[in-house]
């Protein structure tokens, strides 16, 4: 919907073709869809929970320490509004 946000989802893709398709379809042939997904949620589980991530928010912290983090600070300030 914004540049931003479509920034951000390019990224994203360029980063799972980069990291997971080019090397996964080098190393393995699938026989099913299912194969293939069990292991793309493998990466997905690794991506957002164990790699760390260098972008404007992340710091050199994972997706989910990001999100939670941002969650503690966001119910801070909301108990401080009232």
């Amino acid at each position: 919907m914004s540049p931003q946000t479509n920034g951000i989802c390019e990224r994203f893709h360029k980063s799972i073709l980069n990291e997971f398709y080019q090397i996964t379809f080098r190393k393995k042939l699938y026989a099913t869809m299912e194969e293939l997904q069990k292991d793309l949620d493998d990466w997905m589980d690794y991506y957002n929970n164990d790699r760390t991530h260098q972008g404007k928010m992340c710091c050199g912290r994972t997706p989910l320490e990001t999100f939670l983090d941002g969650k503690s600070i966001w119910a801070e300030k909301k108990l401080v509004q009232i």
